[in-house]
């Protein structure tokens, strides 16, 4: 449970005044935790750590998955397995978090519940599997607001994409999205369209593995 500071125990922690307080309140730099409908200031815990850059004890390590779509379930159990397993051959406690929702949708439950417990202060290290099951877009604005709490975020499997693979998936991602909203023949549109994006891809990417054999067996 968090300890509450008033001003003036706040401002002697701190080493400087309590009118110090006021202005930081004033000018946005550093808002009370709450005030009282007599006036009164108080600070947390969490605000401490905070302002004086300590980490606190017993920060958690939480493992993040995330699906797209419901049609997805199975696919999520078996990433949460996977960092399971590698969370529990390092030998920490932690804990799971877990969304079913698109990587361009930061309305979901479990994105916002970890980064309310990034903010505050509560976490030690966010492991995901895949860069893009934290956000498709937004990933480095959540890295950046982690390290402001000196949270890491941890990449299990950091294999690169191609350019075009990435362009593919991320437009799949928004067309999909968008299509959600639209009824009728633009709806049907829109899946279809998403539709060709993959099968392309899925071709390309044959392709591509085609040519690959064919020069190492010219090599031999």
């Amino acid at each position: 449970m968090s300890k509450y500071y008033s001003i003036h125990e706040f401002s002697k922690i701190l080493g400087v005044s309590a009118q110090t307080l006021r202005n930081w309140d004033a000018n946005g730099k550093l808002y009370p935790h709450h005030t009282t409908t007599s006036g009164y200031r108080y600070y947390s815990d969490e605000q401490l750590n905070q302002v004086m850059n300590v980490k606190p004890k017993n920060r958690m390590v939480i493992g993040y998955c995330r699906v797209s779509s419901n049609k997805q379930k199975d696919d999520l159990e078996r990433q949460i397995g996977n960092v399971k397993t590698y969370l529990m051959a390092k030998g920490q406690p932690f804990e799971i978090i877990s969304d079913i929702g698109s990587g361009i949708n930061y309305k979901k439950k479990g994105l916002q519940e970890l980064i309310k417990r990034i903010s505050q202060n509560q976490v030690e290290k966010v492991v995901i599997l895949y860069k893009d099951r934290l956000l498709r877009f937004g990933f480095e604005l959540v890295e950046y607001i982690a390290s402001l709490y000196n949270c890491e975020i941890e990449i299990i499997d950091n294999t690169e994409k191609s350019e075009q693979q990435e362009l593919v998936e991320d437009l799949v991602q928004i067309i999909t999205v968008f299509s959600c909203k639209l009824q009728g023949k633009r709806a049907n549109k829109a899946k279809k369209l998403v539709k060709e994006l993959i099968e392309e891809e899925n071709a390309d990417g044959k392709s591509h593995k085609s040519n690959v054999s064919a020069k190492q067996r010219a090599k031999h």
